[in-house]
C-alpha cells in the first residue's frame, strides 16, 4: 500500500523531469543552428568565375567586393540559409579595358544595377554534398539557380572565434539574365566557383 502510494505520488514528478529534459535536448539541438559572417575583411573569401572565349580559351575573373552571412546547423541543414550581396562594380579579369566593357550595359550595367543578390530558398544534404538552391538576382533580373557545395572545415581559430568553411560551384547562363553581351556560342553559361569562410557570430 505504502509503495503504491509513493509511486502514484512520484509519477508526476517523474513526468515533470521527463518533460524537462525533452525540452533541454530539443534546444540543445537548436543551439546547434549558428549564425556565420562570412570574411571578406580577412580575405578569406573568393567568388570567381570562368567563360570561354570566342571557344578558344578560358576567361577567368572574380569580384573583389561582397559580403555575406550564412546558417549552418551539422544536425539539420534545411535549417540552413545564405546571403551574399554583391558589388557589381568590383568585378576584376586583370584587364583594365575588358572590365570597362564587363561593367557596361553590354554585361553587368553596373551603373543601373551597382549590387548582385543570392538568397537561398533551400538546403539539402546528400551524403557528404550540400545542395543550394536560391534565388539570384543579377541586371535587374532574379532568376533560380542552384549551387553544388560542400564542408571544407570547421573548428576553432587563434582569436578566441569559431569558423567553417565551405566551396561552391555551379553555372548561370547569360541570357537568363538579359545580358546582351556575345562571345559566341560556346561562351553563353558561366562556371561559378565560390569558396567562403564564416567567422560564427556572438549571440
Amino acid at each position: 500500500m505504502f509503495n503504491k502510494l509513493m509511486f502514484k505520488k512520484m509519477m508526476p514528478k517523474k513526468a515533470l523531469i521527463g518533460l524537462t529534459a525533452g525540452i533541454f535536448l530539443m534546444g540543445s539541438n537548436s543551439a546547434l543552428a549558428a549564425n556565420y559572417k562570412i570574411d571578406t575583411a580577412g580575405q578569406h573569401a573568393f567568388i570567381e568565375f570562368r567563360i570561354q572565349h570566342l571557344g578558344i580559351s578560358w576567361l577567368y575573373g572574380s569580384f573583389r567586393k561582397f559580403d555575406g552571412q550564412f546558417t549552418f546547423d551539422a544536425q539539420n541543414p534545411a535549417a540552413d540559409k545564405v546571403n551574399v550581396v554583391i558589388k557589381t562594380n568590383s568585378v576584376d579579369t586583370n584587364h583594365a579595358e575588358r572590365d570597362k566593357h564587363l561593367r557596361s550595359p553590354d554585361f553587368l550595367n553596373v551603373v543601373k544595377y551597382p549590387e548582385a543578390k543570392f538568397s537561398s530558398t533551400e538546403v539539402k544534404k546528400t551524403g557528404e554534398n550540400y545542395t543550394i538552391a536560391g534565388n539570384l538576382t543579377l541586371n535587374g533580373v532574379t532568376k533560380p539557380v542552384t549551387l553544388n557545395a560542400k564542408l571544407t572545415g570547421e573548428g576553432n581559430d587563434p582569436w578566441g572565434g569559431y569558423r567553417a568553411g565551405f566551396e561552391a560551384n555551379g553555372k548561370i547562363k547569360l541570357k537568363d539574365f538579359n545580358i546582351k553581351g556575345d562571345l559566341g556560342p560556346k561562351s553563353q553559361e558561366v562556371e561559378l566557383n565560390i569558396s567562403v569562410e564564416g567567422v560564427k557570430e556572438k549571440a
